[in-house]
């Protein structure tokens, strides 16, 4: 089985062969943002996780604190349910999810998709973890992880794919979380971290197992 980078290194050589002109536009947008040090401000290991309590795919507040009672926690913050790569991401951390328990922590997903619109009844019956709503993305900036859409690949999401952003995030349509993954501690504390502004780059499920065996 490949692993989650094989899965979406063969997305983006897709993605070349179809769309090419569109992919070069992409690398520039990337490397733009890389050039400017996006991403740079995201919370750092050994830090604080800041505190947050967001609605779940049920529309029930779900609280940081709350989840720390349990154990450790993983925090991933994804686009949404649009996005190819979040999809490749979000099932490849349903596999290790058992992983995850079975390490004593709990992971939650955070995106600024509405609750009635981030999955489907269906998809929700079958995820064992929570996806948690982030409309105004007030968590993703404070994790340093929001991110201004730039205007080309936002006319692509408006023109191309037709996907209304403002709808989808209840009003937020310039502001999406970069791709980002942070281990915590049972105290909150950041202990490992995948930040990326590439958003066709993911953490590696395997080493966020490695990340949380070394908590102990």
């Amino acid at each position: 089985m490949k692993n989650l980078k094989e899965q979406t290194d063969a997305k983006i050589a897709e993605g070349r062969l179809k769309n090419p002109d569109f992919m070069k536009g992409v690398d520039a947008v990337i490397e733009e943002a890389k050039a400017f040090e996006q991403g740079a401000n995201a919370i750092k290991v050994g830090e604080r996780a800041p505190k947050f309590k967001l609605p779940n795919a049920r529309g029930k507040s779900v609280s940081l604190e709350n989840l720390l009672e349990n154990g450790p926690v993983v925090i991933t913050f994804y686009r949404g349910n649009w996005c190819p790569y979040c999809n490749l991401q979000i099932r490849a951390l349903q596999d290790i999810l058992s992983e995850i328990h079975e390490l004593g922590a709990n992971l939650v997903a955070i995106s600024p998709q509405v609750p009635d619109e981030s999955l489907t009844k269906d998809e929700i019956s079958k995820m064992d973890f929570g996806v948690l709503s982030d409309q105004d993305a007030k968590v993703a900036f404070q994790y340093g992880v929001a991110w201004e859409v730039p205007e080309f690949l936002a006319e692509h999401m408006r023109v191309d794919r037709g996907l209304d952003l403002e709808k989808i995030n209840n009003g937020n349509a310039t502001m999406l979380p970069i791709p980002a993954t942070f281990v915590l501690n049972r105290d909150g504390v950041v202990k490992w971290s995948f930040v990326d502004v590439d958003y066709r780059t993911r953490a590696e499920p395997s080493d966020i197992i490695t990340a949380l065996k070394h908590l102990f």
